[in-house]
């Protein structure tokens, strides 16, 4: 079996030169391609349980996920995954289901692992186990989802500008009557979408009030089938909904459905994140997109500065507006059937 000596001659450098490019600290290409190159040919394999003893690292990073059956998550593990690996990094994966209690237990084992840095999309407003990695300076980065009072940097999608641009293309639809379901309540995010949605329906003289922003018990299409049909129940149903989740999005579509109605004749939906399937429903969903891919490879580079003890920013990255056909977009009539002429 070939060992690190083995590599150096191969590639022509010393045995620290050969170390310094598999931790990731060698930034020479030449060096590095031939480093990896000789890595290859003699099929060299790290022993990782002997470099953790003598430097303290495992070279293993940990990801606690919101919830791995929203695909908007999944794909956000495949980016940090893949940028991890990309820069000498195993990752660990552990699923919080949505809960404070599942979330506490994957942290702690993540941490008995030894991982030399945790990610974590918080379930709710945070759990014991996230705060008593932070007491115990484990290096830690948000990840999509703010917790109050948390002293760690978070790198998250800011949806002004999208949200912004989302209520001047309803009233430009003639669309006055939205409502939101959000998260549940005490969500950061959920509220701060709120909000923002709020402000910029409030500039194009379009209110929003409180009987018309429901909050679903969870990120569910069950929650979010439930929500839309108290909405659709009000005295007054609106005519566009915006759905803070893609989950319940998929839920407020089935209840429309369900009931006989047309998207977007009877009500617009919008959904917050998109996710590929909403190019295919019918019609295709319009839907705020997170960068996600950027957030992935934003995240880990920032859990990295935080493991090499350096300070690290929380990093903002703005989501976009996909316009597509559930608000009604391309008739000229808001997507309601054309008024009848006396010739019709």
């Amino acid at each position: 079996m070939a060992n690190i000596k083995d590599v150096a001659e191969r590639a022509g450098v010393s045995v620290a030169t050969v170390s310094r490019v598999l931790n990731g600290r060698s930034s020479v290409a030449g060096t590095r391609e031939r480093v990896l190159a000789a890595v290859a040919e003699l099929g060299y394999r790290p022993n990782v349980v002997a470099r953790a003893l003598r430097t303290a690292r495992t070279r293993t990073l940990g990801l606690v996920i919101g919830d791995l059956r929203n695909p908007f998550f999944t794909e956000l593990a495949g980016a940090v995954e893949q940028e991890a690996r990309r820069l000498g990094y195993s990752l660990v994966i552990g699923n919080a289901g949505e809960s404070t209690e599942q979330q506490d237990d994957q942290i702690r084992t993540l941490l008995d692992r030894r991982i030399d840095g945790l990610l974590v999309s918080s379930a709710g407003t945070g759990s014991a186990a996230l705060r008593e990695a932070v007491a115990a300076g484990t290096p830690l980065v948000l990840l999509d989802r703010t917790v109050p009072g948390l002293a760690a940097p978070c790198v998250r999608a800011e949806g002004r500008e999208a949200l912004t641009e989302l209520a001047a293309h309803l009233a430009a639809l003639g669309r006055r009557g939205p409502a939101v379901i959000v998260a549940p309540a005490g969500t950061p995010i959920g509220e701060e979408r709120l909000e923002l949605f709020r402000t910029a329906l409030a500039g194009h003289g379009i209110a929003l009030p409180a009987e018309r922003v429901v909050a679903s018990p969870d990120l569910s299409p069950t929650g979010g089938r439930r929500m839309m049909r108290a909405l659709l129940d009000l005295p007054e149903p609106p005519d566009a909904v915006l759905a803070t989740d893609n989950l319940m999005a998929l839920g407020a579509l089935d209840e429309v459905r369900a009931r006989g109605l047309r998207i977007p004749a009877d009500v617009a939906l919008v959904a917050f994140d998109d996710v590929p399937w909403f190019a295919h429903t019918d019609p295709p969903l319009t839907a705020v997109a997170q960068p996600t891919r950027e957030l992935g490879t934003a995240a880990v580079h920032t859990l990295l500065e935080r493991i090499e003890g350096r300070e690290a920013p929380s990093v903002l990255l703005p989501a976009r507006l996909v316009r597509r056909r559930s608000c009604g977009e391309g008739d000229g009539h808001g997507g309601r059937p054309k008024p009848r002429s006396s010739r019709d």
